[in-house]
């Protein structure tokens, strides 16, 4: 039997916990230090947690950005914690992800689930923290390779089998009368994922099916940095604590509300989280750019430029503009020129790859003289290479 946290009876009203993962706590963005707007992000998250009277905070893996975090973020993360767990009262579960060192994590874990601190690293053993009429159980990332090790199961090859063996270990430990959480980080096949995301394995191989969580009654999961359902209404993820690549431009970070029943499915509610500093995509001429900041000039931009020839200096003057750019590319075209570049990759032609190239960063193709210009070029180096 799990510790549980609470010696309070079974409620009748449904037990409410937060549920949050992808913290990524020290990562940069193209040199920027997020952890101020880190810190920001967690102040909420805390102010949620007390707000909603949440009687736990799931972090479904990725605390940290890396296995070895720098100082600052480790001090953040501490700082964070204590007023949840000692401030609040709030016990905290987490797991580690793939960015994690399990064994880092997993430190001390026995003293601190006396305290009201989960962290679950390495594989270890599959007691459940009981809260309320809810068993959560913690079930943090492995490779096949270490799954196959701890489970002594030569059957264990894929990912989805490392998953299984888990929830197969945790319902056999599940105490009778109780709710089923699980905690998982996980790409669940079907997911839309982001440029910040680490792929778990090559190809598909790193997939998990939804259906491995059909019979949870609640699966709190982390890796995809979007908020979203992942095949049923109660299997979900949370999405990271802020937007980690310009491909996440679009979304809205958020905190998952759960409330779990005695009986009956879940309900949940997404907490917007209000950053720092906004992420955004702008995309103009670099003029109109020039005349003015388009919205709150210190978020953080990646900017498309729509100019057709070159902008000398264009990051240094539109920072004049907008301190805070972190990128700036030619405008993508708006159909088709992947298709060639792939087309073109297959050929392996010098002018087909060119064009190709030409087509995808000023969204127009060549005209003649341009492509004799080319030619001319290409066949002068040529030359110059066979002598």
């Amino acid at each position: 039997m799990g510790c549980d946290t609470r010696s309070h009876a079974f409620l009748r009203t449904p037990m409410r916990f937060l549920h949050t993962s992808d913290w990524h706590l020290g990562k940069t963005l193209c040199n920027a230090n997020l952890l101020e707007d880190q810190a920001h992000a967690l102040d909420q998250v805390a102010a949620m947690a007390k707000e909603t009277r949440a009687e736990a905070l799931v972090v479904a893996g990725d605390l940290y950005d890396r296995a070895v975090p720098p100082k600052e973020a480790v001090a953040l993360l501490d700082d964070a914690l204590d007023r949840l767990v000692r401030g609040l009262g709030v016990p905290v579960l987490i797991i580690a992800g793939n960015h994690d060192s399990p064994e880092r994590l997993g430190f001390a874990s026995g003293f601190l689930g006396a305290q009201g601190l989960h962290m679950a690293g390495p594989l270890g053993a599959a007691q459940p923290v009981l809260i309320g009429h809810a068993a959560f159980h913690l079930l943090p990332y492995t490779d096949p390779v270490m799954a196959r090790h701890a489970f002594q199961d030569e059957g264990i090859r894929t990912h989805q089998d490392a998953l299984a063996a888990q929830l197969a270990r945790a319902r056999a430990a599940h105490p009778a009368g109780r709710r089923f959480v699980a905690v998982a980080h996980a790409f669940v096949a079907g997911g839309e994922g982001s440029d910040s995301e680490l792929g778990l394995a090559v190809g598909g191989t790193g997939e998990v099916d939804a259906a491995l969580f059909g019979d949870c009654d609640y699966a709190a999961l982390g890796h995809l940095h979007r908020p979203q359902v992942a095949g049923f209404p109660h299997v979900r993820y949370a999405g990271s604590l802020l937007k980690y690549s310009a491909s996440e431009a679009t979304h809205t970070k958020a905190v998952t509300l759960v409330e779990l029943p005695e009986r009956g499915p879940a309900h949940t509610e997404s907490l917007p989280l209000t950053p720092r500093r906004d992420l955004r995509r702008l995309r103009g001429h670099f003029d109109d750019l020039m005349r003015g900041p388009q919205g709150n000039p210190d978020d953080y931009l990646f900017l498309d430029l729509l100019d057709e020839g070159p902008v000398l200096d264009a990051m240094a003057r539109l920072r004049q503009v907008y301190p805070n750019i972190l990128g700036i590319q030619p405008a993508p075209p708006a159909a088709a020129p992947r298709e060639a570049v792939r087309a073109a990759d297959r050929d392996l032609d010098p002018a087909l790859l060119f064009e190709a190239f030409f087509q995808d960063t000023t969204g127009r193709g060549m005209d003649d003289e341009e492509r004799a210009l080319f030619q001319d070029v290409a066949g002068r180096l040529l030359a110059g290479e066979a002598e």
